[in-house]
């Protein structure tokens, strides 16, 4: 379908016209391979009654089209036999007129190869194929508009619903028929309502799931293959149970039409099981898949909420950087004048929506999002608003790769929240992923936070200095100069070359990749150069002259200030003694963040942080696997490397409360051997030494050490998993910050911590 649109595209054959198009084309070649139509009777007319150059084509389809649109008893009477034949579709799917372009040979032939696929048990998930195919890349990322795939679609509908329909229907079965009965009214008054629709994906698996849940429920009802005397009025789940809300039409319509087809492969599935054929033609019943902006809609008046009963899909995937001004515009709209909004992904404004929504009832949601939204600062800002409404996570699947089928994949981590108003009865649900296999691990928790781990319901805010009596943590230098300040080590050579004086002013610079991957860097560090010497070293005051222009060509007033100084970094905090150098960007892959002790004459960019007189045993818990369970879950991401802050991170991380010396000394000796163990690779950079697959055995257990010295500071019995680390330091950190934060009362203010 991709390959047709491509060929019709480079025929001249666009936009609206040709979306309903290929609408139309795909409902009738499932039609011809299903039994909606005769077999193969479109892939007959095309190539039995057209041209093979495909000059007359488009008046064949358009003719064809008029047909499926018309009742048979207002047919012309001398139509074609290949036409007479087609029985009348309704739905508004034919109705309208597209002025077909002029066709060739290259779309005729692309057509013709769509017919060779057999598309009589096609998976819902092409749908959504279909609808990213024909979407430019960079009109996909601006609509955060990408297709997920029947797997995660599962495990939405699955904690959602579908494991709960299927416990009641095992007690009903066990009950008598009537509660069997009852059951299966509910099961055709349940509406669902999809308000980030797409090509209705989420709303085709949620029907098909439903249909088959039926399908056994009407097999109960008639045992031992009795015979059910009109199952055309003993189906009761129809399309008309699904809703959803797209802002653009060609998805909407694919939604429609997706619905149909689905709809009629469970009239098959009812009409093998019980011996009768099913279909439901003409189309007088059909899903509610309104064509609108669902963040300016008011989604009670598309279905009111004392009707619906799950909300459920897949938001779009738009970052703070990629939104277009009416997105912006939806944000401030949703958020009103909540401070750091700007932070948030897009994805945040339905959960706010759905919020609203669903005030004062039952109806529980369940959205795939971005993980970000439970990571760094989005939880703090986005929970505090959602605990306004007094929205409880009833179920979650943690951080997993989202995945799709489609050309041009996005390459996303998401998570699966549920959530709703009411108390969940049987405990809350967590899942884990397995990275490989894609199987979920199930567990029961007695609380979700927004980190999405079991523990109260804190959320981090940053923090100008650290929670614990710890050394402070700052950002390093940033230069602010267009690279004029910063040399490579071939600039350097040849500058202390020409200009040998210049020797003094030059220091080695720290920052991350480079040292992540063991680049040199340098950088001119003039704070102590006379005003002589500047001007004495002419490639120095070259340097510095750029650096002037730039600042002074700056739109920011801040920078322009700058240009007063230019042989100065724009902002400067130099440590003056040793420190622990932290990257504040590191691949998700390593187990460890590498960080590294340095002396003072080492110049640290703001691509890094730096702790300064870092004591071993600090330095230990920071490159612990307890400190980076604590990273893992709580630092902000890019793309999916850590991102890690100060603020954040570091300012809130609960340190082990009263380690003894014994237990610091083990920790000072096995950080010690860490360090060691990295020595004897001189020649391997730290991205060697921390990648996983090839790290040496002897950093390996060096690590595995500390990890157990530094768990024992915090309680005697070992931590088999991370989820545990977490767990245990989201407790400790709430524990920490309650003599700091007293009990609001009504009319005292709450004292916030020092």
């Amino acid at each position: 379908m991709g390959d047709l649109h491509d060929a019709l595209e480079d025929g001249g054959y666009t936009g609206h016209a040709l979306e309903r198009f290929l609408v139309r084309v795909l409902f009738c070649l499932f039609s011809e391979d299903t039994g909606i139509f005769d077999r193969n009777a479109f892939t007959h007319y095309i190539e039995h009654r057209t041209a093979e150059d495909g000059s007359d084509l488009g008046v064949h389809l358009a003719r064809l089209f008029e047909v499926l649109n018309t009742p048979k008893e207002k047919r012309q009477k001398n139509l074609d036999d290949l036409l007479a034949e087609l029985p009348y579709v309704n739905g508004e799917l034919f109705a309208e007129h597209l002025g077909f372009a002029e066709f060739n040979r290259d779309m005729r032939n692309s057509l013709i190869a769509c017919t060779r696929f057999d598309w009589a048990q096609i998976s819902p998930a092409i749908f959504g194929s279909l609808f990213q195919a024909i979407m430019e890349p960079k009109q996909r990322r601006q609509i955060g508009g990408h297709y997920t795939s029947e797997r995660d679609i599962l495990k939405v509908i699955r904690s959602l619903f579908l494991d709960d329909l299927h416990v009641e229907f095992k007690r009903a079965k066990q009950k008598s028929k009537m509660e069997l009965r009852r059951f299966h009214k509910k099961l055709g008054q349940l509406r669902f309502l999809d308000p980030a629709c797409g090509c209705g994906n989420f709303l085709v698996v949620t029907y098909r799931e439903l249909r088959l849940l039926e399908i056994e429920v009407l097999k109960a009802l008639n045992p031992n293959g009795q015979r059910v005397l009109d199952i055309q009025h003993v189906a009761c789940v129809d399309v008309d149970a699904m809703y959803g809300i797209e802002i653009h039409e060609w998805p909407a319509r694919i939604a429609e039409a997706a619905m149909w087809l689905i709809n009629h492969q469970m009239n098959l599935r009812l009409s093998a099981t019980f011996g009768q054929y099913y279909v439901r033609l003409p189309l007088t019943k059909s899903p509610t898949i309104v064509h609108g902006n669902a963040l300016r809609l008011d989604w009670k008046k598309i279905l009111p909420p004392q009707q619906c009963n799950f909300v459920l899909g897949n938001p779009p995937f738009v970052g703070k950087k990629a939104r277009n001004t009416d997105q912006k515009h939806d944000m401030r709209l949703i958020f009103g004048d909540v401070k750091g909004v700007h932070t948030l992904d897009y994805v945040a404004c339905w959960y706010v929506k759905a919020a609203n929504y669903i005030d004062g009832s039952d109806i529980r949601v369940g959205f795939v999002s971005t993980n970000s939204i439970t990571q760094g600062e989005q939880p703090g800002i986005l929970w505090r608003k959602l605990g306004e409404s007094n929205i409880k996570i009833a179920f979650a699947h943690r951080t997993f790769a989202w995945e799709s089928e489609a050309r041009g994949k996005a390459h996303v981590h998401v998570v699966i929240i549920g959530f709703s108003q009411r108390v969940v009865p049987n405990g809350k649900q967590l899942f884990d992923d397995n990275a490989i296999t894609g199987e979920a691990t199930a567990f029961v928790a007695r609380n979700i936070n927004p980190y999405l781990i079991d523990s109260a319901n804190v959320v981090l805010q940053s923090r100008s200095r650290p929670l614990c009596a710890v050394s402070e943590i700052q950002f390093g230098n940033m230069p602010n100069d267009d690279g004029n300040l910063v040399l490579t080590d071939e600039e350097k050579q040849r500058l202390c070359r020409d200009e040998p004086k210049s020797r003094r002013f030059v220091r080695p610079l720290l920052t991350a990749k480079e040292y992540l991957h063991g680049i040199q860097r340098w950088c001119l560090w003039l704070p102590d150069a006379t005003p002589a010497e500047i001007r004495s070293l002419p490639e120095i005051r070259r340097r510095v002259e750029a650096v002037r222009n730039y600042r002074k060509a700056s739109s920011r007033a801040t920078t322009r200030d700058l240009a007063t100084v230019p042989s100065r970094f724009g902002e400067v905090r130099q440590p003056e003694s040793e420190f622990v150098l932290i990257p504040r960007h590191s691949s998700e892959n390593r187990n460890y963040i590498p960080i590294s002790f340095y002396p003072p004459k080492y110049i640290v960019g703001d691509s890094c942080l730096f702790i300064q007189n870092a004591s071993f045993f600090e330095f230990g818990v920071l490159t612990s696997a307890m400190h980076m369970a604590w990273v893992k879950t709580v630092c902000g991401r890019l793309e999916s490397r850590f991102r890690y802050s100060g603020k954040l991170v570091y300012n809130n991380y609960p340190w082990p409360e009263e380690p003894t010396e014994k237990q610091r000394a083990a920790v000072e000796t096995a950080a010690q051997k860490v360090l060691d163990a990295r020595a004897e690779y001189p020649d391997s950079t730290l991205d060697d030494l921390y990648d996983p697959l090839v790290t040496p055995v002897k950093l390996v257990r060096a690590h595995t050490a500390l990890d157990r010295a530094v768990d024992r500071c915090y309680r005697k019995q070992p931590f088999s998993t991370d989820r545990q680390r977490v767990e245990f330091l989201f407790a400790l950190y709430e524990k920490l910050m309650s003599p700091l934060i007293e009990p609001s009362r009504p009319g005292r203010k709450t004292r916030k911590p020092k």
